[in-house]
């Protein structure tokens, strides 16, 4: 019997997991051996190399996807893995699949079962926000009197955003930030005019060949 061809990953996933729950058996990675007292026990295992086979034997999967598919089925859950010894081992049973997917039906039926609560408490409140609001032709009035002010008050709002440069508060803000720049200017100035000196006296450099090279023209001045 020809193998099937061309099967898609989720294809793969599905016959792969087949295996698993038609032979029943743990596949694994490495060897091992248990020592008691007395007698050493192996214990009854399938290596993987045994899964890779059986794969393109039994459901059409290319042995060379065997293990990344495997990995993806422990990903989520599907085959469940563990590490004993030097072994990795793998099982997955139908019984336990079966339990996974009563678990997740349960959690999903008890959260659909919260939403439907949460909406019929929403329907009861709107019922009854509806009874207290009962349509008159004041309360149409009045709901489009409040439209217009909320439009109206929008329309101020862009206004005075548009005004923002001249804003008191701003204006004093800005002042303080020049004030404060103004400051660090004329102390950093002072700190230039205080190294300039100090290194001309220790060196006996022209200042002039110092304001040259740091590219300071002759036009500079202290800030007042």
């Amino acid at each position: 019997m020809q193998a099937p061809r061309g099967l898609s990953v989720e294809e793969k996933r599905v016959k792969l997991l087949e295996i698993f729950h038609e032979s029943k058996d743990f596949y694994q990675v490495g060897f091992w051996l248990n020592y008691t007292a007395s007698t050493t026990i192996l214990y009854v295992t399938r290596q993987l190399k045994e899964l890779e086979k059986l794969g393109p034997k039994l459901k059409g999967i290319v042995s060379q996807t065997v293990k990344e598919i495997l990995h993806s089925l422990v990903d989520d859950d599907l085959v469940q893995a563990d590490k004993i010894g030097s072994s990795n081992f793998f099982w997955s049973f139908p019984s336990q699949h079966g339990t996974m997917i009563q678990n997740r039906f349960d959690a999903l039926k008890s959260t659909h079962t919260t939403y439907e609560a949460q909406l019929t408490e929403l329907r009861s409140a709107i019922e009854t926000e509806r009874a207290l609001r009962p349509p008159s032709d004041t309360r149409t009035a009045g709901l489009e009197r409040l439209r217009a002010a909320k439009k109206e008050l929008t329309a101020l709002e862009e206004e005075l955003e548009a005004y923002n440069a001249c804003d008191p508060t701003k204006m004093e803000e800005k002042k303080r930030a020049v004030t404060i720049a103004h400051e660090a200017a004329i102390r950093w100035t002072d700190n230039y005019s205080i190294l300039l000196s100090y290194f001309v006296r220790q060196t006996g450099t022209d200042p002039g060949d110092v304001r040259k090279y740091l590219e300071i023209g002759d036009d500079y001045e202290d800030i007042y």
